[in-house]
């Protein structure tokens, strides 16, 4: 294994979470080519049938959902199926396998998912877990040295963290009240796992990743490990440039040339209330000028990435 380039990467499960739309898929993709370019063997997981980080990273997938794909040397991705996971975890469980097969059949599995408040989460947060396990529900599987989870947006996000707690509470004993403690242990270890935030500079994402700060921190018994800012316009002119311009410009291009600097301005603000209310490390990623994000972008925002750690250190 190679050294890691910053200690966001210094545990066995990072997840990632933020307001729809902030760009947290993009960020996870790029963690996970920085971790892998560290040879650190990475796989980055999708929820809720979502299989974007392929096309990311240059690698259309072909595989299954659910299978774990190989993109990129130590680099892997994989899309969590709730169901999937349970008859894969159950499978340790239920013998003989014909017992198994017919729970299979008779959509069992599907009924306790659907039938069972938080049994998707439940799930889906295990099966990040247990990807990095040696001891595998597939037992002839390997584990990573480190699993990225592109969690739900926000609300979605912080259930998928309170599940185990609540499963562990409601069943007391028994194979599923083991297996959430072993999550929720895992959860709680600051070592272990590491959550990152993202969000945009504008002022609902901004507020939604306070109230996520501290809705974690209640829930977990310690805050994020990392908040990153993304989409920072960078490249603006300043007020007094942009004043000697504007009457050279067509009036089109001033008006959007204006606009565009009304937005900076806005963002400082807003990145402003970000740093104040920050309990943890902040960064800030800047606007993509690209209307898609693919291989060639994502290696530049993994590069600005790894350089603003480093800066941490």
């Amino acid at each position: 294994m190679g050294k890691r380039q910053h200690d966001i990467f210094n545990c066995e499960l990072i997840v990632v979470t933020g307001k729809g739309g902030v760009g947290k898929t993009t960020v996870a993709a790029a963690l996970g080519l920085i971790a892998s370019q560290a040879n650190t063997e990475t796989i980055v997981c999708e929820v809720a049938g979502q299989r974007r980080v392929p096309g990311l990273i240059g690698h259309p997938t072909v595989g299954e959902p659910g299978s774990e794909e190989e993109l990129a040397p130590d680099l892997w991705t994989t899309t969590i199926d709730p169901e999937r996971a349970l008859v894969e975890w159950a499978g340790r469980l239920i013998r003989p396998r014909a017992l198994l097969d017919l729970a299979v059949r008779s959509n069992s599995f599907s009924g306790f998912i659907n039938a069972a408040p938080g049994g998707r989460e439940l799930l889906t947060i295990a099966k990040a877990a247990e990807l990095s396990r040696d001891d595998r529900w597939d037992q002839d599987s390997d584990g990573y040295e480190l699993v990225i989870l592109d969690a739900p947006a926000s609300g979605h996000g912080l259930a998928m963290l309170k599940t185990p707690t609540t499963f562990a509470e409601i069943a007391r004993v028994g194979p599923i009240a083991n297996q959430a403690r072993e999550v929720e242990a895992l959860l709680a270890d600051s070592e272990r796992s590491h959550v990152v935030l993202v969000s945009t500079l504008e002022e609902t994402p901004v507020n939604e990743t306070l109230e996520l700060q501290s809705a974690i921190a209640e829930q977990l018994g310690r805050g994020p490990d990392l908040i990153i800012a993304n989409g920072l316009i960078t490249d603006e002119l300043s007020d007094q440039e942009l004043e000697e311009a504007s009457p050279r410009l067509d009036a089109a291009v001033a008006d959007a040339v204006n606009s565009r600097h009304a937005r900076l301005l806005l963002q400082r603000e807003q990145l402003g209330r970000l740093r104040e209310g920050a309990a943890c490390a902040l960064i800030t990623l800047p606007a993509i000028s690209s209307h898609a994000v693919g291989p060639d972008e994502l290696e530049q925002l993994a590069t600005m990435l790894r350089e603003q750690l480093a800066q941490l250190d």
